[in-house]
Order: C-alpha cells, then sequence, then structure tokens
C-alpha cells in the first residue's frame, strides 16, 4: 500500500493547472501538498475544501481531497468526495484508484471489485488498476490475480508493477522461466527501490532451483514457443553452473545464452530485454551488469571485492544505468498461457 501512496501523492494528485499563483503566492495545490507531506491532512483538507468554494467542479482538487480524507482515515467522507467523479466525463485512473482505497479502508471488497471492473472497461490497458486489482485477488488467494497482472503487462508495458507480482507469482508457482524474465524485466524498471533488492533475491533463488531441480526443462512452459525457445538454448549451458550459482557463473551463462539467442533466433522473438543484454555485452558492461543484479544477493562480501578491484567499470555501468531509461515497446508479449 505504501508504494500506491507514494505513487499518487508524487505523480497525479496535485497539479498546478488551477487558480494562477504569482511569484510571491503559493497556490491552494501547494500549500495542501505541503501539508499533506508533513502528515497534516486535516489542515489539508480544509485548505482544499476553502478551494473549492471557488472551483467546485476542479478534478484535480477533488482527488486531492478524497486523498486527503483516506490518508486522514475519513472513508466515509472520503468516498462521498470519490464516488461523484467516477460519473464524470473526465474521470482519469487515478480517481479509480483512490476510490478503490477509500473501499479497501471500509472492507467494502464486493464494491471494490465492482469499481476496478468498471475502471477496466473504460481504461482496459491502464497497468495500475491491472495490477492493484491484482494485488486484492492476491490477497484473497484468488488466482485470477496473475490474468490481471499479464493483461498489466501486455497493455501498458512500462507500468514495473505487473512485473513484481507476476514474477513472485511465477517463483511460487515453480514457473522458473517466467519468474527470471518478469524479475529482469523488473529490476531494470525500477532499479533503486526495496523491492528491487527483493527481486534480486528471487532472481537468485530461482536460478538455484532450477538448476537443482531433476528435469527442470520439463517443468516449464514449453508449449509456448517463446519459453520452449529459451530452454532450448539454456538447456546446453548447465555445465556453467555445474560448480555452483554465484555472480561469476551466471555471468558465462547468461553470456552465452545471449550470443546463442542472437545466432539461433535473430528475429524470431524480438524482446527488449535481450537487446539490452546484448548492448551491454558489446560495450563491455555485462559483467557489472550481472554483478549488479546477483553480486550483493549472492555473496555481499564478494560483491564488495569485485567492485573494488574493477572500480572504473562498475562505476561505468552504473553511471550509464542511471542515465538511460529502460523503455519496454508495445507488442512484444509472448505469453498467452494466462489469457
Amino acid at each position: 500500500m505504501n508504494r500506491i501512496l507514494v505513487f499518487l501523492l508524487s505523480l497525479t494528485l496535485f497539479h498546478f493547472s488551477v487558480l494562477a499563483q504569482s511569484a510571491d503566492n503559493k497556490s491552494p495545490q501547494e500549500v495542501a501538498r505541503a501539508y499533506t507531506q508533513q502528515g497534516d491532512f486535516s489542515n489539508a483538507i480544509l485548505v482544499l475544501n476553502n478551494a473549492l468554494q471557488k472551483d467546485a467542479q476542479n478534478l484535480d482538487l477533488l482527488k486531492a481531497l478524497a486523498f486527503n480524507y483516506y490518508l486522514n482515515k475519513d472513508y466515509s467522507k472520503g468516498l462521498t468526495v470519490a464516488k461523484p467523479l467516477l460519473e464524470r466525463p473526465d474521470v482519469d485512473v487515478q480517481a479509480y484508484q483512490i476510490a478503490a482505497m477509500l473501499y479497501k479502508g471500509t472492507d467494502e471488497l464486493k464494491e471494490c471489485d465492482k469499481l476496478y471492473k468498471e475502471g477496466l472497461k473504460k481504461f482496459p490497458k491502464s497497468g495500475p488498476l491491472h495490477s492493484e486489482y491484482g494485488e486484492m485477488l492476491w490477497s484473497k488467494n484468488d488466482f485470477g490475480c496473475i490474468k490481471e497482472w499479464e493483461k498489466g503487462i501486455e497493455g501498458d508495458p512500462n507500468y514495473s508493477a505487473n512485473y513484481y507480482y507476476a514474477s513472485k507469482y511465477y517463483y511460487f508457482a515453480n514457473n522458473r522461466v517466467w519468474s527470471l524474465i518478469y524479475g529482469e524485466m523488473f529490476v531494470n524498471l525500477e532499479s533503486y527501490t526495496k523491492r528491487t533488492a527483493e527481486m534480486k533475491e528471487i532472481l537468485l533463488e530461482t536460478y538455484k532451483k532450477m538448476f537443482t531441480e531433476a528435469d527442470w526443462q520439463k517443468n516449464q512452459d514449453v508449449k509456448n514457443p517463446f519459453i520452449a525457445a529459451w530452454v532450448n538454448i539454456v538447456s546446453p549451458l548447465t555445465f556453467t553452473v555445474k560448480d555452483g550459482i554465484t555472480a561469476e557463473s551466471l555471468t558465462v551463462l547468461r553470456t552465452k545464452f545471449i550470443i546463442n539467442w542472437f545466432n539461433t533466433y535473430p528475429t524470431n522473438y524480438p524482446y527488449r530485454l535481450f537487446d539490452y543484454q546484448r548492448q551491454l555485452l558489446r560495450e563491455g558492461m555485462f559483467d557489472a551488469y550481472n554483478e549488479w543484479i546477483f553480486g550483493a544477493a549472492g555473496n555481499l562480501p564478494a560483491f564488495q571485492a569485485w567492485t573494488n578491484a574493477h572500480a572504473e567499470e562498475y562505476k561505468r555501468f552504473i553511471d550509464f544505468q542511471r542515465g538511460r531509461v529502460f523503455k519496454m515497446p508495445e507488442g512484444q508479449y509472448y505469453q498467452v498461457a494466462a489469457k
């Protein structure tokens, strides 16, 4: 839930398009935002209500007010504000998110379920709505959650949360390849959060589980031609990790994988993640990339020793990574089983 709060707080609720401001005076949105960030939700509500007396139908002000009612745990008042927004022709995804949070606060999960379905009819490609609806279903042990996350990945391929939840789902379902692919997509889309560190642990553990299982290939979704191709490339390379799964052995495995993938399937399955790996390999940063993913998760002292010994190389990769935006193009979606 904290992730949703931060997302809504920082990206959606406090727009500056209403009520012109001078260089010397702050707008009501700015004042309310400052109170919200300080945890003073009552004063934020006061400021927003006063602003709405002059601009009663302003969508951004109303969303901000409903959100602050949520933060103040005044869910009934929040719903009084949020529900009429859902009937407006200019309703947006954030209005549905806020209303859903308020319904969850009142434990009206049936209404919340209905709300998500209604929102997804209007915004079928919304990554946030698919992610949060899937999260709610997962909390009820409804395994239909994976369909929501998959739809979110297909419709909004650069929204990171759906990869996060799908990777974890497949990890617990012993679906190793999809867990690995989606987990690595996630750490490239969301590279420096607590969830990133968690996902790196999952990625390393998934490789360990995969290669310690007898006939691991048979347990994968090989009816899917994309996964069958992945397994076909990796199967002959298991000798690279016969002495253990480490950042270094995985670098060897993954280097051979990316070379063989583009030699065998150069145009069959375009995939941004594999293109990115090949780019790093060509530019001499693939070792550092693999250390970044697996090093600290596997052996922190060894990782620190590696980065000290390759300080310039590692800095070059980190600078490169922080200076670029990883983007997944639409249409590179190969998971058809969950539809």
